[in-house]
């Protein structure tokens, strides 16, 4: 046994909170390396190969890149680093534990003005039991709003705060390694960083990234093997390609892998499968290159594998041992995802509507996203969906609109648990940073959805930060209503905080809704007539059916309306006639909004070309004696 060090090579992943810049720097690091071909075309930010995630200005799957360093500090020749991209927000952290089980170390990047956030806590937890090194990389110094010393304070407080923390559950944890972490300096849309603190609102005083390249180079160790191991290689993300099918994409811990070797399979369930490897395929910055072999520490895609999965592991056929899998938090909220059955169902030709093509999108997606999970109902139309959060169920829902589902999707609801005979519910740890003339609006905001105040702090710069333990429940359609009330000025972030007891009745939504009586084209003299006693979602000459949310209603209670009323044509001229100026414009609700405004009897319909709420029972004659029912069930 002897053990060798892999000095030409590095593996970091970035972490960060979401919008703090990780996929900005990590272009600047590829432009710097010459990583891309000199005529090459390249996007803004360009590791956010998704629509949606260049859509919504946020990384959604956690990616790798390769990059080639030659610099000043690679004195043996050139030096790859793989650079693994995270997600920043809390819902995708399943995407975050798989990439952190790929690499040695950790360039945690903090917003010189935010300071750490609660993904910055919940990613920094993750690498500190992982036993990771970490880099602290201060970003965009050159905000006006900048508060630098404050914010390096703030995040060694934290790592300190968590070493505590977690002294009883990881007993070897290197208080060292904690204690003394390198701080850099950067602005990543400027391309440059620094050793040396710059003035709050300042670049740094070097015109690159070398400080760096140098920190990573020193603090994030190599590979270690033993050369005498047989083949250990982990399966960390799934890939797919038209010409080779399913790709593995793995980190290689022990021994080599080459093309056309038979290599041992070691399946979740024990079992093991002999299989020749097809292609093999390394990263140079975002494309994927043949290779004849690969060594200890790489990350490369190997192809040959039909229903490989994430967590599997590959090894040497004589020897085959395995890996352990990867563990991800339990999922959150859930929502029923099945079948669209409004009676607009299939108005365009070419969507897929069938019960068993929404099954086998489910079940793909189950094989690359480690966080979901699939429940059966015991309903063939409907299947129960857990995830992190809102937002990765509602991700997941767009992608297949975009894909030409049609769906009718519940409302999102808590994953519960029973603890001594008593039910538990999720909690959140929301931070909220806001202009301070709003603190008493947000106070009273969460003081209806159960909310606690943990923590308070004025920066004496106009701006409260604010701290709540708040269920899961009570953030279901909270972000509408607090856009609202700070005037689109305050910052929510919320991350999972665990289990507690049951909060309770919490009364989201205060108004009612306004529900289609009947099938037919809106008009616009309904809407005139009743647009003083309420808001609407739809326009004139949309085609509503009876059962289908249209608007908000001013009071609490739903109301039946007729809103394909025409006016009765007469041969009289009217000075009056149909003053359509005084039209007020609709509201038009995205899929986000939609999933948070649908109350427990309301259930939101998905397809192509629009998104509609709908009662779960059309009729309005059933939805009365459903509430005549639970009324007399209350009186008894």
């Amino acid at each position: 046994m002897a053990i060798a060090t892999r000095n030409n090579l590095r593996n970091v992943a970035i972490v960060a909170h979401v919008d703090h810049g990780k996929t900005t720097l990590v272009d600047a690091m590829l432009q710097q390396t010459n990583s891309f071909a000199e005529h090459a075309h390249t996007e803004e930010r360009a590791m956010d190969s998704n629509e949606l995630e260049r859509e919504k200005g946020i990384t959604i799957l956690a990616k790798n890149t390769a990059i080639s360093y030659k610099g000043i500090h690679a004195t043996d020749g050139p030096i790859t680093i793989n650079v693994i991209d995270t997600p920043g927000h809390a819902d995708f952290g399943g995407e975050v534990e798989r990439g952190l089980s790929m690499v040695d170390g950790v360039v945690l990047l903090v917003d010189a003005s935010e300071g750490p956030l609660p993904q910055t806590r919940f990613v920094l937890r993750k690498a500190l039991e992982a036993h990771l090194p970490v880099i602290l990389l201060v970003n965009k110094t050159d905000r006006p709003d900048a508060r630098i010393d404050e914010v390096v304070e703030e995040s060694q407080d934290l790592l300190l705060g968590l070493a505590s923390d977690m002294a009883d559950d990881v007993p070897d944890l290197d208080l060292d390694l904690v204690l003394n972490v390198p701080v850099v300096y950067a602005s990543g849309r400027n391309g440059s960083a620094s050793l040396n603190r710059p003035e709050n609102g300042q670049l740094p005083d070097n015109d690159d990234l070398e400080p760096l390249f140098e920190a990573i180079l020193q603090h994030i160790p190599a590979p270690v093997y033993d050369d005498e191991h047989p083949l250990q290689a982990w399966v960390t993300n799934l890939d797919s390609s038209p010409f080779l099918g399913r790709l593995a994409l793995l980190r290689i811990f022990q021994g080599t892998i080459k093309k056309g070797q038979t290599v041992a399979w070691i399946k979740h369930d024990g079992t093991i499968a002999n299989v020749r490897v097809t292609e093999l395929m390394i990263t140079k910055a975002l494309d994927r290159y043949p290779t004849e072999s690969a060594g200890p520490g790489d990350i490369v895609a190997v192809a040959g594998f039909a229903d490989i999965t994430i967590g599997e592991t590959l090894a040497d056929p004589e020897d085959p041992r395995a890996l352990p899998t990867i563990t991800v938090d339990d999922p959150a909220i859930s929502m029923t995802i099945g079948t669209n059955t409004s009676p607009l169902i299939g108005k365009v030709k070419g969507h897929k509507l069938t019960a068993r093509m929404v099954k086998d999108r489910l079940d793909k997606e189950l094989v690359g996203n480690v966080s979901l999970r699939v429940i059966d109902i015991g309903r063939p139309d409907a299947w129960e969906v857990q995830g992190r959060g809102e937002l990765a169920l509602a991700i997941l829902v767009e992608q297949m609109r975009r894909e030409g589902f049609e769906l009718t999707v519940g409302k999102p609801q808590v994953v519960v648990k029973r603890v001594d005979g008593k039910i538990h519910e999720p909690y959140e740890h929301l931070t909220i940073d806001s202009p301070e003339e709003y603190l008493g609006a947000i106070t009273q905001l969460l003081a209806a959805r159960k909310g606690r105040m943990e923590n308070m702090a004025n920066h004496g710069t106009g701006w409260v930060r604010m701290e709540f333990i708040v269920p899961s429940r009570g953030l279901i359609g909270f972000r509408t209503e607090f856009l609202t009330d700070t005037r689109g000025t305050g910052i929510a972030n919320a991350i999972f905080h665990g289990y507690e007891a049951w909060a309770g009745t919490i009364n989201t939504r205060t108004n009612g809704s306004i529900v289609a009586d009947r099938s037919g084209v809106v008009t616009p003299f309904a809407i005139i007539a009743l647009q003083e006693r309420m808001s609407f979602f739809v326009n004139p000459t949309e085609e509503v059916y009876e059962g289908m949310v249209i608007g908000e209603n001013s009071r609490a209670d739903d109301m039946d309306v007729n809103i394909t009323k025409e006016k009765k044509l007469t041969n009289m001229r009217q000075s009056t006639s149909d003053t359509f100026e005084s039209m007020t414009p609709s509201k038009q609700l995205t899929l986000e909004q939609c999933l948070e405004f649908a109350r427990e009897d309301e259930c939101v319909e998905v397809t192509p070309a629009i998104v509609r709420i709908r009662k779960v029972e059309l009729a309005a004659s059933a939805r009365q004696r459903n509430v005549s029912r639970l009324k007399k069930q209350d009186a008894n």
